[in-house]
């Protein structure tokens, strides 16, 4: 699953509902999620945060496929998180982030290939409530390593927001950049371009073409509008829709080889859930 390191910081509950049907198809993708944050005073200015997220993939493959796809319609991800976050200095905060995670179908016991580690360290200023600055900024920059990637080194994280004026702001960075309009304290609308995705493991391989299949992934890139309500400055609704630019759905070997696509057509996105934030 693709995780926004700034959500992970400032998030402290979120729940949510994405939805993709496979064009020209009765196939569809749908995720519900949960996250939890607690911080913990450990000092002034410092921070253990302990938490965790669930994510539940349900894929309704409805189309006839030259394999059994019963296995592959719940898919469960499980981070456990630990981190932690204190003041640097007058201008710098520093935190730090570890995160467990169980990826698979979850139809017997755990095994090692289930687990996976994620990660990161970032160094973040904020001057958006900062009265003497002109154009009110926020700058994270971080290192980030996730398994699921198969990239076996940490990757550069940059995202940067802005406030242009009393109405206008962007956030530019990965996994997501947008450009927003505050109407006023309770609404905002926004453009944004976001990836998403996932990587789990199979506990019972499906035999395709004589190929074990170990794992399933899917990796989008989507742009669209979005439109959120605060209820108060920490609670707010949102409702993100778009049509996905990329769409990757595949199954692959214990190498993470593709063996067989089931989707890469790109479609319709929906987003949409509640959250708590600092």
């Amino acid at each position: 699953m693709c995780q926004f390191a700034q959500a992970q910081l400032t998030d402290l509950a979120r729940l949510e509902y994405s939805f993709i049907p496979k064009s020209n198809s009765e196939d569809q993708y749908t995720r519900l999620r949960a996250i939890l944050n607690y911080p913990i005073k450990v000092k002034k200015d410092a921070y253990l945060v302990v938490g965790g997220e669930y994510n539940r993939i349900l894929l309704n493959l409805e189309d006839q496929y030259p394999f059994d796809t019963s296995s592959l319609d719940k898919i469960h991800v499980i981070d456990l998180s630990l981190g932690y976050t204190f003041k640097w200095n007058e201008k710098w905060r520093f935190g730090v982030k570890f995160n467990p995670r169980i990826a698979s179908t979850l139809t017997s016991q755990l095994n090692s290939d289930d687990y996976f580690m994620n990660g990161g360290m970032f160094f973040i200023t904020d001057r958006t409530e900062d009265e003497h600055v002109n154009k009110p900024h926020r700058l994270v920059l971080g290192l980030t390593y996730n398994a699921t990637t198969g990239v076996p080194f940490p990757l550069p994280f940059v995202s940067y927001f802005r406030k242009i004026n009393e109405n206008w702001s962007f956030n530019a960075g990965v996994p997501k950049s947008n450009l927003k309009y505050t109407f006023n304290e309770k609404n905002n609308v926004q453009t944004f371009i976001a990836l998403d995705g996932y990587l789990a493991h199979l506990q019972e391989p499906i035999i395709i073409n004589g190929q074990n299949v170990d794992h399933i992934s899917l990796s989008v890139a989507v742009a669209g509008f979005g439109y959120e309500y605060c209820f108060t400055k920490h609670l707010v609704a949102y409702l993100y829709s778009g049509y996905t630019f990329r769409l990757n759905n595949v199954l692959r070997n214990k190498d993470r080889n593709e063996i067989f696509k089931l989707d890469d057509v790109n479609a319709f996105y929906l987003r949409t859930g509640l959250k708590f934030k600092i």
